[in-house]
């Protein structure tokens, strides 16, 4: 049974139009189908990022990108790229350099978490030598700091001041 959307009143599956009040029940039928494939095709085509929660778009908390001016950010990359290709000498390069860069210090930060780390795992491992299999775990953790560290690079070379995946959750140099 269909039910009016107007009156309200209960008429046959097959009816066209309501017996009490005269609605065509078809073309609002097909009204309201137009409205939901519309609603549902505007949904689909925003990536699940940047749907709107709460009347704002939604950016990942470990992405501080929005908080730097973007002149900041054109002047300072190539200093920011330093921290990770070079290491601790490229850290020293961007610290002198950055003329109180907020951008630039916000990388060097990253940048030094990735040095604390391979220190450890370096005095781990030769601490370690002799039981065969730290070494070699450590020196597996270091190649993955490495490859963590080129997808900065290719953070900074966009533009973006993002948190590295590994070490965005060490609580130090914040």
């Amino acid at each position: 049974m269909k039910t009016c959307p107007n009156c309200g009143a209960q008429m046959q599956d097959d009816s066209l139009f309501c017996t009490a009040c005269g609605t065509r029940l078809e073309q609002q039928e097909q009204e309201q189908n137009q409205q939901e494939q519309q609603q549902q095709q505007s949904y689909r085509q925003q990536p699940p990022y940047q749907q709107p929660m709460g009347g704002y778009a939604y950016t990942p908390p470990y992405d501080h990108t929005a908080e730097f001016d973007a002149k900041d950010i054109s002047d300072n990359k190539v200093l920011a790229m330093l921290c990770y290709l070079t290491g601790t000498i490229g850290i020293i390069i961007a610290l002198l350099g950055s003329n109180r860069s907020a951008y630039a210090a916000f990388h060097v930060r990253q940048a030094l978490k990735f040095t604390v780390l391979n220190i450890l795992l370096a005095i781990i491992g030769s601490v370690l030598l002799v039981t065969f299999i730290v070494p070699i775990a450590c020196v597996i953790c270091m190649v993955i700091l490495w490859v963590v560290k080129i997808i900065c690079f290719f953070y900074v070379c966009g533009g973006k001041a993002k948190e590295p995946p590994i070490v965005r959750s060490l609580g130090f140099l914040r």
